[in-house]
């Protein structure tokens, strides 16, 4: 049924192209889409060999030098010769799906069976995995290019935010004295500097949302068993979810495309059984998708205090945006709880975290340098989180009051937003993701710390969530974002309306620090 709904979606960009296909067309790499890059694929004008050139010679430039971003842990030494038949391909049967020739930046929590999986942990460099995790497979099977595993938050050892054990620390595009948040802060510095077309981040407690917003993109976390983990990291089968993370609202569309799904390995998917849409997610973007629409303003989640008076600021010209593309804003809408307490009593990750582990590492094949958390505590020592070594004494988790408390408070806070957006009649509500200004470099949080700044609601209720760039802090010029909150499984909504902002607004801006280099625009 995927594959159906690719062809309609490719059809659907090849529409959205037609306009600029009238006559003579530029390509710039700073800004190409997906649909784009099919574009100038199917004039002839651009390869899926050419296309991972370019993204590599920016990886050599960027990564390591320059300001060097330090993203990349293990690059796909095979991605040439993979573009190279998919262009064959393209050649003779035409492409798979609008996905097709695009390059993908990865995360390094999952599976790839031609690279390692780490984690970013040192003790784990070199994991290789027998299998594709579902999600990857799904990306080849349309298409796509694997280019690059990446760095990210220390899935399993101590290490400052941002950074790991095995890949040192990301820093952003947009400051170097700033990360990009953790823990998929590879894929948000990468993205943004655009390394490759697309990337994937994995959220437990917002770690799609933080980077995405830090790196001045659209990041989609779904609704909890929309997306398979099969094959993934993870600390927390309640919370965890991968997703796409973009430089466009119909990018990440595209992406979503490819990997939601049900997958027999993961139960959780069975939620969404009968909740995909019949017709592609791309063709939800609308850049008219604000007007007439109903959005609350979820004031429960808007800090208050100094820290956050810039955020704020940039909030409230961001409703001003809004209204002027046409949205009706209820402000405020409440929910009458502590939303922001919430979060932290809603954590299941602090009691599933070692059995989620165990889950992993089983599947790994047996010569795995790591096949279990006793193994990793024995042979990490004090380079493994106190977090996990924590709770591996939890034991059985059947009736372990804390985990059940944790969840029962993930659930009011979901029945209650929702029965919010009933109760006002919403297609979504929106709140700042952070309005403090970001943590610098080396930044660790002290164990514990309640969460103070960023909003990852979404995270621990399970809703769908869409963050689109929304400006800039004055003080440090890292981005801030809008973030877009709907009802299960309505991410098509969030798509309309995240497209809409996104077009009236067009907040996102390249960063100065990694320009274009030479062959990345052209004319055809």
């Amino acid at each position: 049924m995927w594959l159906t709904q690719f062809k309609r979606s490719l059809a659907i960009s090849t529409l959205l192209c037609a306009p600029l296909l009238a006559g003579a067309a530029e390509f710039n790499l700073a800004t190409a889409t997906v649909a784009d890059i099919q574009a100038a694929m199917d004039k002839g004008a651009l390869t899926a060999e050419k296309l991972v050139q370019l993204y590599l010679a920016r990886i050599e430039a960027y990564d390591q030098k320059g300001p060097a971003l330090n993203t990349v842990i293990t690059l796909n030494q095979n991605a040439l010769a993979e573009a190279r038949a998919l262009d064959a391909e393209r050649k003779t049967t035409g492409p798979r799906s609008p996905l097709h020739g695009v390059v993908v930046l990865a995360k390094d929590v999952f599976d790839t069976k031609d690279m390692p999986t780490s984690g970013g942990f040192k003790l784990m460099a070199t994991s290789q995995p027998d299998k594709d995790s579902f999600v990857i497979q799904r990306l080849r099977e349309a298409g796509a290019i694997i280019l690059a595993k990446l760095n990210q938050s220390d899935w399993y050892g101590v290490a400052p935010s941002g950074g790991s054990t095995l890949g040192g620390q990301v820093i952003s595009p947009y400051n170097a004295k700033k990360t990009t948040g953790g823990s998929s802060s590879g894929t948000g510095s990468a993205v943004a500097a655009w390394l490759g077309t697309v990337g994937l981040g994995s959220d437990t407690t917002g770690s799609i949302v933080i980077p995405a917003a830090l790196g001045n993109q659209v990041g989609i976390s779904a609704t909890h068993g929309l997306i398979s983990r099969t094959g993934m990291m993870w600390s927390s089968p309640s919370q965890e979810s991968g997703g796409p993370m973009t430089r466009s609202v119909y990018d990440a569309a595209a992406v979503l495309d490819a990997i939601a799904g049900y997958d027999a390995a993961d139960l959780a998917t069975q939620a969404g059984l009968g909740k995909i849409p019949s017709r592609p997610y791309t063709s939800f973007v609308d850049k008219e998708g604000l007007k007439g629409a109903r959005i609350g303003v979820l004031r429960e989640m808007i800090r208050k205090g100094k820290v956050h008076n810039e955020g704020t600021a940039l909030f409230e010209k961001s409703l001003a945006e809004f209204r002027a593309a046409g949205a009706q804003i209820i402000d405020p809408v409440m929910t009458g709880l502590d939303l922001t307490e919430g979060q932290t009593l809603a954590g299941a990750p602090t009691y599933e975290r070692a059995d989620a582990i165990n889950a992993y590492l089983a599947r790994l094949p047996a010569d795995a340098p790591i096949r279990s958390v006793a193994e990793m505590i024995a042979k990490g020592g004090d380079l493994v989180k106190p977090a996990i070594v924590e709770a591996a004494q939890i034991g059985r988790l059947d009736q372990h009051a804390p985990l059940m408390a944790a969840m029962k408070h993930q659930q009011v806070m979901r029945d209650a937003i929702v029965g919010l957006m009933d109760k006002y009649q919403l297609d979504a509500v929106i709140l700042p993701y952070r309005t403090a200004i970001t943590d610098k470099v080396g930044y660790r949080a002290p164990p514990d710390a309640p969460n103070e700044t960023r909003n990852a609601i979404a995270s621990y209720t399970g809703l769908p969530t869409i963050v689109v760039p929304g400006g800039f802090f004055p003080s440090d010029k890292m981005p801030f974002a809008v973030q877009f909150l709907g009802r299960p499984f309505a991410e098509p909504m969030l798509i309309k309306l995240a497209s809409g902002y996104e077009a009236v607004s067009r907040h996102r801006t390249p960063p100065a620090s990694t320009p274009a280099l030479a062959g990345e625009a052209f004319s055809y």
